[in-house]
């Protein structure tokens, strides 16, 4: 049980720090879709609402149990992943090129998104049973398999982003659970190697878009336009912006998918550098809580889920900010708790709550 002491440990300052990000992404999501004209209830900006809803409960469910208990199922969480993710590659929704969704009551779901956060507390289990043996290179068989398997299961969506976002996660979880530093360089140096290798396995599209990330000028209207059209909206805003539904890539419709993965383009045109740089600034906040919990925390278990909750946040938001003004490729990685999506959405809100639960509880175990 959790005594007062407890939820006096309650971090206040990373769910508002968190609500203050959604509010953003909710004026954001508003400005980038009122072209569309659409009724209240089939509104994008509604939905997300809608979808946060849901989340809060989440949220409130994922603070109040202990995260033990989390680990504890944590093997069943991932294989019910694993099951979705197989799922999708045969009965999914196919939208954009991609199998990635199912269709529930009009809201689309995606298991991938889920997959970072079972994952995490998968690894976390395994982790946290062999926390005096991890230094040996045998252990890292199984977390190895962990990893992989869902890898595989994304990047056959396609989602290449989101299965590269897997490999960093796995990293980070295994430096903190003790894998010996020598064992991490291996495994990168090994998948540098494989580079050309995996080259080979990627869709026209994908090579398209890493080509076009070097030269978007070598297909301007075609995979280039999206990145040349962010990179003009992003640099028009200047300091201060145009003003919020000001926007002229955006309001014009200049700006493909700027309700999504490139909502970041929306915020930089209408809200200028110290608007864009404000938001960044509640991340950095939460990501830099979230690493000193994980330092914080004795907890083998609870290190191991900050830490991953930690990564998994920066790295999306780092992904994102970058493809949108052209020093990535684009690689369809949402920004957390502003990008439209609702399995975005639920699953940062859920990771949140497990952060803020280990940091309630990291000195109960």
């Amino acid at each position: 049980m959790l005594g007062r002491k407890g939820y006096k440990d309650f971090d206040r300052l990373i769910l508002a720090a968190s609500f203050l990000i959604f509010a953003f992404g909710i004026i954001a999501i508003y400005s980038a879709t009122k072209s569309r004209a659409l009724p209240l209830a089939e509104s994008f900006y509604f939905r997300q609402i809608s979808w946060m809803g849901i989340g809060v409960l989440l949220l409130v469910l994922s603070v109040s149990i202990s995260y033990q208990r989390f680990i504890d199922i944590s093997y069943v969480l991932y294989a019910l992943n694993i099951i979705l993710l197989v799922l999708v590659l045969v009965a999914g929704h196919v939208r954009l090129g991609a199998q990635r969704w199912f269709s529930v009551g009009g809201f689309a779901f995606q298991p991938s998104e889920f997959i970072k956060l079972t994952l995490i507390l998968a690894l976390a289990n395994y982790a946290g049973n062999k926390k005096d043996a991890m230094s040996e290179f045998k252990n890292l068989i199984i977390p190895c398999i962990l990893a992989g398997i869902p890898f595989v299961l994304v990047l056959l969506q396609p989602d290449l982003g989101t299965a590269l976002l897997l490999v960093p996660i796995f990293l980070t979880v295994m430096i903190m659970s003790g894998v010996r530093l020598r064992y991490i360089i291996g495994m990168i140096a090994v998948g540098i190697a494989g580079l050309p290798v995996f080259w080979h396995f990627l869709r026209d599209y994908q090579r398209q878009r890493l080509l076009v990330f070097i030269n978007p000028n070598i297909d301007p209207l075609g995979a280039g336009y999206t990145i040349i059209q962010s990179k003009i909206a992003v640099g028009s805003g200047g300091l201060l912006g145009k003003g919020w539904l000001s926007g002229t890539q955006n309001q014009l419709n200049f700006l493909p998918e700027r309700h999504t993965d490139f909502i970041f383009s929306v915020i930089g045109e209408e809200w200028g550098f110290l608007g864009a740089m404000g938001l960044v600034l509640l991340y950095f906040f939460i990501v830099k809580r979230a690493f000193n919990i994980s330092m914080l925390t004795s907890d083998a278990y609870g290190r191991a889920i900050a830490s991953g909750v930690g990564v998994m946040l920066a790295l999306q938001v780092i992904i994102n900010i970058a493809m949108t003004i052209g020093m990535m490729p684009v690689v369809g990685i949402p920004l957390p708790l502003v990008s439209y999506g609702g399995s975005s959405l639920v699953t940062t809100v859920i990771a949140i709550g497990l952060l803020l639960n280990v940091g309630m509880r990291r000195s109960t175990f």
